[in-house]
């Protein structure tokens, strides 16, 4: 029996209704929020948490490894206006640091994932299949487990762990996306498993998959695109033409009434969110720029992103790929690259027999 769960998506139709094609407020940007020496991040996140819940187009994070509280917005102007928010609403004034771009992650190809949990007295082992989805599918996640291999009520439990956190990359640890993940089979014990171990396991086997897709070279870092219109005068196109050229971005046949002429055409935020400025300057102001989120697309300069980023995913102990396994009474640990080796099922997908 095969069942399936995803997550609604805002611009998602319902019924008949037909589904917008993409999210109209999708964060791009990260900030670090720098608070008053005087006020403690314990304090102030679940008061940020409040505003998140009240306004959509806000997306409160915790780093755990910064130790940091994070906002995630579309862009300054918003920024401006949290900061004022929050000195009216808590008496607080916070800064910001430098804006960085919200990266995901996704797979370009299959793979099956393992986790074991195992220590005294706690049992779980998931076995789960990743593959890649369609661009702004989002993630997708199902079942095709029997219910004779292993109890619904386990199963049902395994999709609700599925959906309880953001899973991370394992390039630059950014969330993963456009992903369909399905429970293959799996294993608990009689006695000793609890609903924790599944947990445990299905999170360490989704970041294991992602492990064997790194080695096979098919992990792949995506980046935010806006859609643009660039007006600017006729004599100033060919300016325009090369600083979108020079920005990775794309553009259509430009068109114009003899005075001005209009390039419509896409590029990533990385490269344009400041353009709008530059417009201003070289064509003294006559030039002007929109902007619409795009989607993600693979990333223009994945290599120099990646290697800046430094991310471990193997040191990040919240997401660790790993597996933990018991001999003589006691648990240990299992790098993710031997879990094969001691798992209790065999792979579920043929792709892995090879």
């Amino acid at each position: 029996m095969r069942s399936r769960v995803c997550f609604a998506f805002p611009g998602e139709g319902l019924g008949a209704e037909k589904a917008s094609r993409l999210p109209v407020l999708e964060p791009v940007l990260t900030y670090q929020i720098i608070l008053p020496e005087e006020v403690s991040p314990a304090v102030m996140l679940p008061r940020l948490r409040e505003l998140e819940e009240e306004e959509p187009q806000l997306h409160i994070v915790w780093d755990e490894t910064l130790r940091e509280i994070q906002v995630q917005v579309m862009g300054e102007v918003q920024i401006e206006v949290l900061s004022e928010l929050i000195r009216q609403r808590y008496g607080v004034q916070v800064a910001f640091g430098a804006g960085r771009i919200v990266y995901k992650e996704t797979i370009a190809g299959t793979v099956e994932g393992v986790g074991h949990f195992e220590p005294l007295r706690h049992y779980a082992e998931v076995h789960l299949l990743l593959e890649p989805g369609e661009p702004g599918s989002g993630l997708v996640f199902e079942t095709d487990c029997s219910e004779d291999v292993l109890d619904r009520n386990w199963q049902r439990l395994i999709m609700q762990h599925f959906q309880e956190r953001e899973h991370l990359g394992v390039l630059t640890g950014s969330p993963i996306t456009d992903m369909r993940i399905t429970l293959l089979t799996g294993r608990a014990h009689l006695k000793h498993t609890e609903g924790g171990d599944f947990r445990q396991a299905t999170y360490r086997a989704i970041r294991q998959g992602l492990m064997e897709a790194k080695k096979k070279g098919d992990c792949r870092l995506l980046e935010p695109w806006y859609g643009f219109r660039l007006e600017v005068p006729q004599d100033m196109v060919g300016h325009a033409m090369a600083d979108i050229q020079r920005m990775s971005g794309t553009f259509d046949t430009p068109t114009g009434d003899g005075e001005y002429m209009v390039l419509n055409g896409t590029a990533p935020v990385s490269e344009m969110r400041d353009y709008a400025m530059d417009v201003n300057a070289y064509t003294h102001g006559r030039g002007h720029l929109s902007c619409v989120f795009a989607g993600y697309q693979p990333c223009h300069n994945a290599d120099e992103v990646i290697e800046n980023m430094a991310y471990d995913p193997e040191s990040d102990l919240e997401n660790t790929p790993d597996s933990v396994f018991c001999a003589h009474g006691a648990g240990y640990p299992v790098k993710w690259y031997k879990v094969p080796e001691f798992m209790h099922l065999d792979y579920a997908w043929d792709g892995m027999r090879e």
